[in-house]
């Protein structure tokens, strides 16, 4: 009884302490705040007064699990403390060992504060993310005003060869006006002469052809085992579907309709920084321009007598990108700030596939896309998704029981826990983590170094078995907490390897938090208030802006995306590292 009397009386002082010593009005987001007399204010509950300590009723926080930071706290203190407790209360509670109980009882209020302190932060952050959320919504696809249409290849004009990899080859595309009649198509010189195996753009007789505009890319896969079946196709192929929109599959080619499977890969949400597939339909494999040169041997019999391909495959219509991110890095070198900021958005689109438990497995500089802003900011986009792992069954925890398991594509930038793993009948390899640790690696080419797991520079390192003291140093102009990060992301134990979200929130912390972690410990309500003052300024650069620039998506996406837990443990990284010697 006296144990517990001294800890009720310990935790009723520890309030009154807090009260009395610690109150100040409430923060200027509004919960807290005393109202005036008869009326509650927004964190109060019936027969409670308005303070410090009043908690939020209207999200229905409560003491939610996440905090593990509180929970912990109270557990070390207990812990610390045990050895102590047990001797006094099996001796009775004297004076010493009720001092002791109700220092215990004083921790255990200031931890209650704080744990009210974090809800109250937690609620803001879910303020802020809400407004965001809507405003971040992608706009109308290119293909969103011919809801009906594009499902069939000669509906396309199909320009240049715009690249091609180990599956597949892309295309520049466009979809012209639809005339009136096959004839009248036929004399303006939009449909190819010699039906589906050829497909060119035409010209008038006596006039040279005017290069049309290609807004559009067509990528159309080598088929060599799936056979001809459209089914058989979509299924052997269905991870390249992966980012594809909802009306992607609606459509059909001549007699067989394309149904979307019940059961397969999951389809990514819309994202910014992720590739977006407007169409996907099988077709006759066609002969475009530079096929016989670039890719023979996956070519039908019926093109050419030696290829090994099947006579259709699948076609994807996307957004036509200048470039790639290899390509725009050998002509510019961008500036440390800006190579942040193209770091930023690769940890975004990872973070996004991450919460939809999609792993890329086969990130590199070939395979992320660039177009630039009126300000010639680079905005960089994910794509091809054929090496991803998008299983509804297994998540991101990918069951290894033999060596027949597919672990990913590029093998140079595969992270250590997947390059190292060795099946087993209860082996799991865990990809959580492994997209982020790539992005670290990528970050060498993006701040103007070689990427030392490829080889180049004199460097050559191997996920297998490198050691981080052997990591190439970043140049010194870049910002201490970015260098930091960088050998974060590419440490080989995955558990102390921040999150792609955590990660991201470094970046933003360290491009545009500069004044508030300036301070000493800064509070929770200084935080509320920087973030506060971020939304209302991006809100309103997004209304004065014709087009919104780079940095200011990216401060919507960071809103859009607020956790109060994860932009806590990026606070904390950045405020050790600033602090190590």
């Amino acid at each position: 009884m006296a144990v517990r009397q001294a800890l009720g009386r310990g935790l009723q002082l520890g309030r009154a302490l807090l009260l009395r010593f610690t109150a100040k009005p409430g923060p200027a987001y509004g919960w807290g705040r005393p109202g005036p007399a008869g009326v509650r204010g927004r964190g109060e509950r019936p027969g409670q007064a308005a303070g410090p300590v009043a908690e939020p009723r209207r999200l229905g926080l409560g003491l939610p699990d996440r905090y593990r930071f509180f929970r912990q706290s109270v557990a070390g203190l207990a812990a610390r403390l045990q050895r102590q407790l047990v001797v006094r209360a099996r001796g009775g509670a004297g004076p010493c060992g009720r001092a002791v109980f109700l220092a215990f009882g004083l921790g255990l209020g200031l931890i209650e504060e704080k744990q009210a302190e974090g809800r109250r932060a937690a609620s803001a952050c879910q303020e802020i993310q809400a407004v965001f959320t809507q405003k971040s919504k992608l706009p109308p696809d290119l293909l969103d005003s011919r809801r009906w249409r594009g499902f069939q290849l000669d509906e396309y004009l199909i320009g240049q060869s715009l690249g091609k990899g180990c599956s597949a080859a892309v295309y520049e595309a466009a979809m012209p006006v639809r005339p009136r009649s096959r004839e009248e198509a036929k004399s303006a010189g939009l449909l190819p002469e010699r039906g589906p195996d050829i497909t060119r753009p035409g010209a008038e007789k006596g006039r040279a052809p005017q290069a049309p505009a290609f807004p559009l890319a067509i990528k159309m896969m080598w088929n060599i085992s799936a056979g001809s079946s459209s089914e058989a196709i979509l299924s052997e192929m269905g991870r390249e579907l992966v980012p594809a929109s909802r009306t992607a599959l609606a459509g059909e080619y001549g007699a067989v309709t394309h149904r979307k499977p019940t059961s397969g890969p999951k389809q990514l949400a819309p994202h910014p920084n992720v590739i977006r597939v407007f169409r996907a339909f099988t077709s006759s494999v066609p002969l475009l321009p530079g096929a016989l040169a670039d890719y023979p041997d996956v070519l039908p019999p019926r093109l050419n007598p030696g290829g090994l391909g099947h006579g259709r495959t699948l076609f994807l219509v996307m957004k036509n990108y200048p470039c790639t991110l290899r390509q725009y890095l050998r002509e510019n070198t961008p500036s440390p700030r800006l190579a942040a900021v193209m770091l930023l958005q690769l940890l975004e689109g990872v973070d996004h596939l991450v919460q939809q438990g999609v792993a890329h497995r086969d990130l590199k500089s070939d395979n992320i896309l660039v177009e630039l802003d009126t300000d010639g900011c680079p905005w960089l986009v994910i794509s091809d998704f054929g090496c991803c792992l998008a299983d509804e069954r297994v998540g991101l925890q990918l069951p290894f029981p033999s060596w027949y398991v597919d672990l990913g594509g590029n093998s140079s930038l595969m992270a250590p826990e997947v390059a190292t793993a060795c099946p087993g009948p209860r082996t799991v390899v865990d990809y959580s983590k492994a997209d982020a640790w790539a992005v670290g690696a990528l970050a060498y080419e993006i701040f103007g170094l070689a990427n030392p797991f490829y080889g180049r520079g004199g460097v050559h390192l191997e996920s297998r078995s490198y050691q981080e003291a052997q990591l190439p140093a970043l140049p010194e102009s870049v910002p201490l907490g970015v260098r930091q990060l960088v050998r974060s992301l590419l440490q080989r134990d995955a558990s102390k390897r921040p999150s792609a979200r955590v990660a991201a929130n470094v970046l933003h912390l360290s491009l545009w938090g500069e004044h508030t972690l300036a301070l000493k410990n800064p509070k929770l309500d200084e935080m509320i208030g920087w973030l506060l003052q971020q939304s209302a300024a991006t809100l309103l650069a997004d209304r004065l802006a014709e087009k919104s620039c780079v940095e200011t998506k990216m401060k919507m996406l960071f809103l859009a995306n607020l956790e109060y837990e994860a932009l806590c443990q990026a606070a904390l990284l950045l405020d050790s590292w600033r602090a190590a010697p």
